[in-house]
């Protein structure tokens, strides 16, 4: 098989579909960074894998009560997401989009109002958000891996 023919049969690197499946299903936000992260690498550091990259950090620090480090990443997620179309990669990002932004609002409310008195009297609950899969064929490749057992997906090399 060429690879035309491989990219036409698997248009999505594994790993980005891997990222999709640990965000969406696992909700396992440390493994979505390591797999992003290698993936933002190889691909000459595109600004859409670090922004997808930084949404998942964002909630890995929010649900680690990290507060001020998950404003921090959804911010700087937000600002590169900006550049790109609602529908990019197979993914709707005005939804993401929303999503972080309506984190960061109740975030913000509870790190930045000063005085305390002002502040939100309790951090607000992690409240993980999805990415949505707008893409018929990421849907399904993203569907086959999640059906994959956890451990075999994340450390192949257990086995």
């Amino acid at each position: 098989m060429t690879s035309s023919q491989a990219s036409q049969a698997y248009p999505y690197d594994e790993k980005f579909v891997h990222f999709v499946v640990l965000f969406n299903v696992d909700e396992d936000y440390f493994e979505c960074h390591e797999v992003m992260e290698e993936l933002w690498l190889e691909e000459g550091r595109s600004t859409l894998y670090q922004g997808l990259l930084q949404a998942a950090v964002g909630l890995h620090h929010w649900r680690n009560d990290n507060f001020t480090g998950a404003v921090k990443l959804f911010s700087q997620a937000e600002n590169k997401l900006t550049a790109y179309p609602d529908d990019t990669m197979g993914l709707d990002l005005s939804r993401l989009r929303a999503d972080m932004a309506g984190s960061l609002a109740r975030l913000r409310a509870y790190t930045e109002g000063r005085p305390a008195a002002d502040r939100e009297a309790e951090p607000p609950a992690f409240e993980a958000f999805r990415l949505v899969v707008v893409d018929e064929t990421l849907r399904e490749l993203a569907k086959a891996l999640a059906a994959i057992p956890y451990d075999r997906r994340v450390h192949p090399e257990d086995d």
